[in-house]
C-alpha cells in the first residue's frame, strides 16, 4: 500500500439537524478514508482532515456528498496552509480581495497570526514579508513569538522593541541563512545612515527570512517595492481601524520617550 494522501473537506451546513456529522463520519469510514482533524470554521461551515489512499475515494465522497440537501461542499483539495490553520483554530485567514497576498489579522487573532507567521518562518530560502499596523498593536511581539515557534534565532536590524536599535554590521555567525532578520522600516528611514543601509542590501541577499514592519515606509528609502514582498500582513485593533504614518512625530512609533540609539 502506498503513502496515504490528505485532503481537505469544508461544507457549510445548509440544514443542521441531528446526526448530521455521525452520518458524514460513517460515510467517511464506508469509504475507508480517515479523519485526521475536524473542527468548525466560520459561522455554519465544518472543515475537515482527511486522510486516503487515492484519488477515486475522494471522487466517491464528493459524488455522494453533492446529493446530500443539507450540506453544500464549499472545498474538497489537497490541504493549503489556510486550510490547516482554519482546522486548527476554527477560523479562516482574511485575504484581501484585490491583492491576494496580503492577508488581515485583528488583534483578538493573535494566536492565528502567530500559528501562520510561524508555518511562513519554517520555509527554506528567501522570502520576504511586510507588516503593517499602528503603534502596540503587536507586530513586533507576534514576530518574535512566531520566530520561537518556529525555532528561529531572531535578529533586530532596526526596531524599537525595548530601545531603539539600528544596526550598522553583523557579526560573522549572524550571517547564517536560519537566521530570521527585522527591520523597522520607519526606524531606518528616519533615523540610520548609509552603513545601516549598506548592511540592509547584505541582509536582503542571504537566502532567509526578512521581516519589515512598516514595509510602505521602507520601499519610500530604498530601491525595493512592494511587488518585491511575498506576504503583506495587516494587524489591527479592530477590523474598521484605519492604519496611518504620522511621519512627522517619530516619537509616537517608539516605545521610549526618548531616544537611545545603539550602533553595532
Amino acid at each position: 500500500m502506498g503513502e496515504r494522501i490528505e485532503w481537505y473537506l469544508e461544507y457549510e451546513i445548509q440544514h443542521n439537524r441531528p446526526g448530521l456529522l455521525g452520518d458524514i463520519s460513517s460515510l467517511l469510514g464506508m469509504l475507508s478514508i480517515n479523519i485526521v482533524t475536524i473542527n468548525g470554521v466560520e459561522d455554519s461551515r465544518r472543515g475537515m482532515l482527511l486522510l486516503c489512499d487515492n484519488g477515486e475515494q475522494v471522487n466517491r465522497l464528493k459524488s455522494i456528498l453533492d446529493t446530500m440537501d443539507t450540506i453544500t461542499v464549499t472545498k474538497l483539495r489537497r490541504p493549503k496552509l489556510r486550510d490547516r490553520l482554519a482546522v486548527r483554530h476554527g477560523r479562516y485567514i482574511h485575504s484581501d480581495v484585490d491583492d491576494k497576498k496580503t492577508f488581515r489579522f485583528v488583534r483578538d487573532e493573535l494566536g492565528l497570526l502567530v500559528d501562520f507567521m510561524a508555518e511562513l518562518f519554517m520555509k527554506k530560502g528567501h522570502k520576504l514579508i511586510g507588516i503593517r499596523g499602528m503603534p502596540r498593536v503587536g507586530k513586533t511581539e507576534s514576530i518574535v513569538a512566531a520566530s520561537v515557534c518556529a525555532n528561529k534565532r531572531w535578529l533586530f536590524v532596526s526596531s524599537t522593541l525595548l530601545k531603539q536599535t539600528i544596526r550598522s554590521q553583523l557579526i560573522k555567525d549572524e550571517y547564517n541563512s536560519d537566521n530570521l532578520f527585522i527591520i523597522d522600516g520607519i526606524v531606518s528611514t528616519k533615523r540610520a545612515n548609509e552603513k545601516h543601509w549598506q548592511l540592509v542590501r547584505e541582509i536582503m541577499r542571504i537566502p532567509s527570512v526578512k521581516v519589515v514592519e512598516h514595509p510602505d515606509i521602507f520601499v519610500q528609502q530604498t530601491e525595493y517595492n512592494l511587488e518585491d514582498f511575498d506576504y503583506i500582513i495587516e494587524l489591527r485593533n479592530s477590523d474598521d481601524e484605519e492604519i496611518v504614518y504620522q511621519m512627522e512625530d517619530q516619537s509616537d512609533f517608539s516605545r521610549d520617550n526618548g531616544f537611545s540609539m545603539f550602533d553595532f
